[in-house]
């Protein structure tokens, strides 16, 4: 009958333990690298982070079916101006892609994934997106033997045809554990 008491007792408290465990609350940052596919070089490639704190709140409205006034926050008041800009090169120049500018960002974002890993952060998820309506044959052909078929396709309207301009753009989300016993 000890035994068993004692099975129970030892039970409960671990029951007790897992159940006022806290669930951990995270802290999330993202950096962008924003690498530009304007033709001859001509465009701007960056990775862009910010510590600064912004609460999302102050520049937001609710919508109702009653009112329905369009939020004035002024772009001034949430435009940030303390950021960290860490300067990439191209994806390709007169000549087409440059595998150099290539490895190079590779080489530059891969030294600040690491940094951030070093600090605690947790890289957690990446999400990319490509705003191009690239038409250039000589551009078609390189990014067909890489096999990015997605940037060569054009089937935007007449006016739009051959806009050589675009990016590609990656986020990385990072995120660490909020230490809630120092908060408190």
């Amino acid at each position: 009958m000890q035994k068993v008491i004692l099975l129970l007792t030892f039970l409960l408290l671990g029951i007790h333990i897992h159940l006022s465990a806290q669930i951990p609350r995270y802290e999330v940052t993202v950096v962008t690298a924003i690498e530009s596919l304007i033709p001859d070089g001509l465009g701007r490639s960056r990775m862009i982070t910010t510590q600064v704190k912004v609460d999302y709140l102050d520049f937001t409205s609710q919508q109702t079916e009653d009112k329905k006034d369009r939020n004035k926050s002024n772009r001034n008041d949430i435009r940030l101006k303390d950021y960290e800009e860490t300067k990439l090169l191209n994806l390709y120049n007169e000549g087409g892609i440059r595998f150099q500018n290539i490895a190079t960002n590779d080489a530059l974002v891969t030294s600040k994934i690491n940094g951030m890993l070093a600090n605690g952060w947790e890289l957690f998820f990446v999400g990319t997106g490509v705003e191009s309506k690239m038409v250039s044959t000589s551009v078609k052909k390189e990014l067909l033997k890489m096999g990015i078929k997605a940037l060569t396709n054009d089937d935007s309207e007449e006016k739009s045809k051959n806009d050589p301009n675009g990016i590609f753009m990656t986020r990385y989300y990072f995120r660490k554990i909020v230490d809630q016993e120092a908060e408190n």
